[in-house]
Order: structure tokens, then sequence, then C-alpha cells
């Protein structure tokens, strides 16, 4: 039964949403691949948003006000954007339903509980609905965990479709079902898709990108990206039995050291050889690169994107800088 669509600002639990009858929308997968994504924030800014304002929370505003079939949309008020509060107040002025839900700060699970609760009450479903939900999407997530294992042991999957697949688990693209299929076709071909192997092996830690090509650009240069911190994240990528449990385990709500956790074991266990850290243009998270830059011991590269456009000259110089420097560091070793 499908009783409409409701927007979601990050990746919620998910569960609820399918189990009560809805079909759920990143609003951010909607931007993104909208074709005129930058006319999105320009809309936005001409509607009154500031130039420096996050170009993620300007175009989920004009997408939602252009989706007319979005009249609720579920907003993260704490765990993500530090702007999503002002986005609510400007859609609700539009006539959105807004229904907030919280990540507490110190994962406490009493806190988070209670939010999933309020969540379920709200949307009048209850565990055992939301787990059967669940079993239905961790097939469909195990699959996923199986490709980004096959993204760093094999050269089989390139970084953009680590990341595509990855990135799309948190609504799975609003039809389970379908995204499967997809995912099994693009799994069952992989015998034939050996890429070339890299000569340098990098990860990516942040917010997914807003550039379109950084991933096609790296790989032209010889490299690959074989991890992705955020996305991979939104796969739920741990086997637990307990809905509230799983999304403690989540890292991106939280603070930077819980997420530094995994980005280390993952730079451990895929033998990275450096980082890109993407830090969103005229984002509170951009403090935190003074945080990664001291904990971690592999060469780090800093990118910062502003609106949706391909990498401009700067940057693809200094992604080459990066990746020369990575290579003479190699070959001395």
């Amino acid at each position: 039964m499908n009783r409409g669509k409701i927007g979601i600002t990050t990746t919620i639990p998910v569960e609820i949403v399918y189990a009560a009858g809805y079909v759920p929308v990143d609003l951010n997968n909607l931007f993104i691949s909208d074709p005129d994504a930058l006319t999105l924030v320009e809309e936005a800014e001409i509607a009154g948003y500031p130039r420096n304002t996050c170009a993620w929370i300007k175009g989920i505003y004009s997408i939602v006000l252009e989706h007319r079939d979005i009249r609720s949309v579920i907003a993260v008020t704490q765990g993500d954007c530090s702007n999503t509060h002002a986005l609510m107040e400007t859609l609700q002025l539009e006539g959105v339903q807004i229904i907030p839900f919280a990540y507490p700060f110190d994962r406490d699970r009493d806190l988070l509980k209670l939010q999933i609760e309020k969540l379920m009450s709200f949307f009048g479903v209850n565990y055992q609905q939301v787990d059967q939900a669940r079993e239905r999407l961790n097939k469909i997530r195990r699959k996923v965990w199986k490709l980004d294992q096959l993204s760093f042991s094999g050269n089989v999957i390139s970084g953009w479709n680590n990341h595509y697949y990855q990135v799309n688990c948190s609504d799975f693209k609003g039809d389970p079902e379908n995204f499967e299929s997809e995912l099994d076709i693009f799994l069952s071909g992989l015998e034939k898709a050996v890429l070339p192997k890299p000569g340098i092996r990098l990860g990516y830690a942040g917010v997914p990108p807003i550039m379109d090509d950084l991933y096609s650009y790296v790989e032209e240069k010889g490299a690959r990206i074989v991890f992705n911190e955020t996305q991979r994240q939104f796969t739920m990528p741990f086997e637990t039995q307990d809905l509230v449990e799983q999304y403690r385990l989540y890292t991106y709500p939280y603070g930077i050291f819980y997420r530094l956790q995994d980005i280390l074991q993952q730079i451990e266990k895929r033998k990275l050889d450096g980082l890109i850290h993407y830090a969103q243009g005229f984002c509170f998270r951009q403090i935190e690169d003074m945080i990664i830059r001291k904990k971690i011991d592999i060469p780090v590269l800093t990118l910062e994107g502003d609106k949706p456009n391909h990498l401009d000259a700067r940057t693809q110089t200094r992604i080459d800088a990066f990746l020369e420097m990575i290579s003479r560091s190699k070959a001395n070793n």
C-alpha cells in the first residue's frame, strides 16, 4: 500500500516509514540528481536564502517546492546540518508538514529509543511491523555490503559505483524491490567488469560530494576511491537484531571522534594510501578538518565544494599534486 511520499533530510530509521506504507524520499539525492540542480540553488537564493548558506539546504528547499507530491518532511534537528531548523521553518511557511527527529549527540540509548518510538507513534506502527520492514531492507543491505567488500578486495567496482549503491541505501530509491533488482543486475555483471588495478588506493570522508566528476577524475589519474565513509554508513554496515542499537552504531550523526574510530579501522583494513576529506562550503563540519588532520597519519587532502558543478581547475590541480606526492612516497618506500 502506497500512502504517499515522505521527504527526509538525511538518513533516519527508514524502516518506520516503509512499515507505515509510505515512500521515503531522500531529498539530498532528489536534489543532486536533478538535471537543473544549480538552478534549484539559485531559486532558493532568489526566494531569500543567503548566498553563504550550504547549497544542500538551498537545494532541498527548492526541490520540495518543485515536487508538490511531497507534503511532509522528516527533518533531522540534531545530528546533521545546523541549518536544518531554518529549513524547517521556511518549508512550514510554504505549507509543508514538518516531522522532527533528533539523534542524541552522546549516542544515549534511552534518548534515541524515545525519538524512534515517537516517530513510530506518529506513523502508527509497532516494533513488529518495523522489524518486518527492517528484515526486508537488511536483505538488500547485505548485498551492498558485498559490493563494498569487492570495491577494495578486487578490481571490479569503480569508486562511483561504490558511492552510488551505498548512498541510495538512505531511502532505497523509494522502491526497495526495484532497487534490489538493479543491484542484482549490476552484481551479476561483475565477472566481465575487471578494471585496471589502481596505483593509489584512496578513502573519502565527509558528506557525499556536490561535484559530479570527482570519482571519474581520480580514476583518470590512476587512483581509485575504495572507501566512502558516510555513504557506507547509510548501508548500516553491522549485524544487530535491535533497531535502536542499529542507529546507535550508525556513525554519521554523532561526534567526529566516534566517526574517526570507523575511519581509522577502514584505513587499516583497506590499506589506503591517502584520504580525501570533503567539506561542504559554509558547513560547520569544515571545523572538524583540524581534528581529522591531527588524528589520521596518512596523507589527507581537504576539498571544499560549494554549488553543484564539475571540478574546477584549481581543485583538479590540487588533486594532481596530492596524487603525485603519494606516488613519490610509495616509490621511495
